[in-house]
């Protein structure tokens, strides 16, 4: 093989790697480690029924703990429409908002830092407001839930199951 094919192949090389490396970020996916299997019937983690659930029913929210240090709060503690929005996304929807299920950056920094894409928010409406309000639930897709009742200023972690 000449200098020039040995140029060109290595650049080739190069050029695949970035586009690994690119496609795993966009994707959150890691390449240091197997990638999870979901055993889900919608999106993993986000409010998907497991796969041994008949179709149209809820399972009950597995018990994850609280990741964050954040306050706690039990999911029959918040406002019953927070409780009809974790009815919805443990069935999966339908979603009364188009927003709902988009990804939450997380920009300011007050839920532990993961990749881009792992959380989800979903609004939790507010009587007597004309549009979304400022209630949400932000999940995770380790299904770690979040709680915010002033549009993302603070958050507490919902505890499920109780």
């Amino acid at each position: 093989m000449n200098r020039s094919s040995s140029k060109l192949l290595a650049f080739a090389g190069l050029v695949i790697a970035v586009v690994v490396l690119v496609a795993a970020m966009v994707g959150g996916t890691s390449l240091t480690g197997p990638a999870s299997v979901s055993t889900t019937t919608s999106e993993p983690g986000f409010g998907s029924s497991a796969a041994s659930a008949q179709p149209g029913q809820a399972t009950p929210a597995a018990a994850v703990q609280n990741p964050s240090g954040l306050p706690e709060i039990n999911a029959s503690q918040l406002p019953q429409e927070a409780r009809q929005t974790l009815a919805l996304i443990a069935k999966g929807g339908p979603y009364p908002y188009d927003r709902d299920g988009v990804n939450f950056g997380n920009f300011e920094g007050l839920l532990p830092k993961k990749s881009g894409g792992y959380y989800r928010e979903y609004t939790v409406t507010t009587p007597g407001e004309s549009d979304r309000g400022a209630r949400r639930i932000i999940v995770g897709r380790d299904s770690a839930k979040f709680y915010t009742a002033d549009h993302y200023d603070s958050f507490k972690f919902i505890v499920e199951g109780k």
